[in-house]
């Protein structure tokens, strides 16, 4: 018959005493307590290892600390991973180095990893901007907890108070971009799920809101604004390079000289700078050609053709724009995201292809292969729709001393 091994007692482990030489305690099932003669007591396990069939051993913690109760409820846990092939020792190690990743994999590291996948997929003001709303709203609570901690319920008391305060866009934003996160985790392995698929059922849609804008008679007002308005020959010169233009404001805030091809009379953006990462060909008209011949004697020996007031090696902030329009009466009224708008309006209701338009506009759709073959065809088509449009900007600056329209003045760089 098979020899039996007569289980601990709790009293026997607790009243074992150190001898000279080490000596051990069985329990059964390969679990021994070891003395140690510094009178130290350690559960170990002992066992074969799959496949090797190498005899070794795993510790389980030192008595009192692990009771008897434990180290037999590890000692159950082992032999069932050993059921399974799999090795006691190998698996807490992999549990460890888990749980140490998981420690360093906080949501905000994994968010600056996210951030440098975004990069290449977003124009560098938007990248900058998702993470400085993160940085503020999320980040001081939820940054330093580990990914794999992240729950819904703590996410949303997180962006409860700016709900709080009316902000939806703001939430709308945010819930975004964790999914993002979140996403970005699940596929590089770090979490199996992503627990806040649906954190935005918990606040209110924000109503659809277009970018402020004025209506297509109202261009003369903002000439005749832009003409008597009190800012810089800078600022006002890039406020009617974006109108003539139909750019974005960080497109057109960072235009740079060495993006000018005057002989072509094309302005060609970097894929870089733009919002969707594909370059962009803006034909010059002469109005736009005189704006360049305007800033060259106060920018020509920048790298951009509208610096920063505080540095020249900088470009205009892309709010400048904003802010000048808001100093001119214009609070609410008009952004400067929404002479975009007031162009493609004013430009549909003259029948111009839709195409043209959108492609004036560097929208973009799903179809690649299309949207190739307009970058490539729509260039030459654009140049007489980007003059109507100039020369429809300056005549409703007529009286008011467009900048386009005094060409034949003298500079003076205030």
């Amino acid at each position: 018959m098979p020899r039996t091994t007569k289980p601990l007692t709790h009293t026997e482990v607790s009243q074992a005493k150190p001898r000279e030489k080490v000596y051990a305690l069985s329990d059964g099932n390969g679990l021994q307590l070891r003395v140690m003669p510094s009178g130290s007591k350690t559960w170990l396990f002992g066992y074969y290892r799959p496949y090797t069939k190498a005899r070794t051993s795993i510790s389980f913690g030192q008595f009192p600390h692990v009771t008897l109760a434990t180290a037999r409820i590890k000692r159950d846990e082992a032999l069932a991973l050993l059921t399974d092939h799999t090795d006691p020792k190998e698996h807490r190690d992999e549990q460890a180095a888990r749980l140490a990743a998981a420690h360093g994999d906080t949501l905000q590291a994994v968010a600056a990893k996210w951030l440098e996948i975004k990069k290449t997929k977003v124009s560098e003001e938007h990248a900058l901007d998702s993470w400085r709303s993160l940085e503020l709203h999320i980040f001081p609570t939820l940054g330093a907890i580990p990914i794999t901690k992240i729950a819904a319920v703590k996410t949303i008391d997180a962006i409860q108070p700016i709900a709080a305060k009316g902000s939806l866009e703001t939430v709308k934003r945010l819930c975004q971009r964790l999914n993002e996160v979140m996403t970005f985790a699940v596929n590089t392995g770090l979490v199996d799920a992503n627990p806040l698929s649906g954190i935005h059922n918990a606040f209110q849609t924000p109503a659809k809101q277009h970018q402020p804008t004025v209506a297509p008679n109202e261009l003369p007002t903002l000439m005749q604004a832009l003409s008597t308005a009190s800012i810089k020959r800078t600022t006002r010169c890039l406020i009617e390079w974006q109108l003539h233009t139909m750019v974005r404001p960080g497109e057109a805030a960072g235009t740079r000289w060495d993006e000018i091809d005057m002989d072509r009379e094309v302005w060609t953006i970097p894929a870089d700078r733009m919002k969707k990462k594909k370059p962009h060909a803006v034909p010059l008209s002469s109005q736009t050609r005189a704006l360049l011949e305007i800033m060259r004697p106060i920018s020509g020996r920048s790298e951009y053709i509208f610096p920063s007031d505080r540095s020249y090696k900088v470009h205009t902030h892309p709010q400048t724009a904003n802010t000048a329009l808001k100093r001119m009466g214009f609070h609410k009224k008009l952004v400067a995201h929404g002479m975009r708008s007031l162009a493609s309006t004013i430009l549909n209701e003259q029948g111009f292809e839709p195409d043209l338009i959108e492609a004036a506009l560097a929208h973009t759709g799903k179809n690649e292969v299309r949207n190739a073959y307009n970058r490539a065809q729509y260039i030459d088509r654009r140049k007489p729709m980007m003059t109507w449009w100039s020369n429809h900007v300056e005549k409703a600056a007529t009286g008011n001393m467009s900048l386009t329209g005094i060409r034949h003045l003298s500079v003076v760089n205030g």
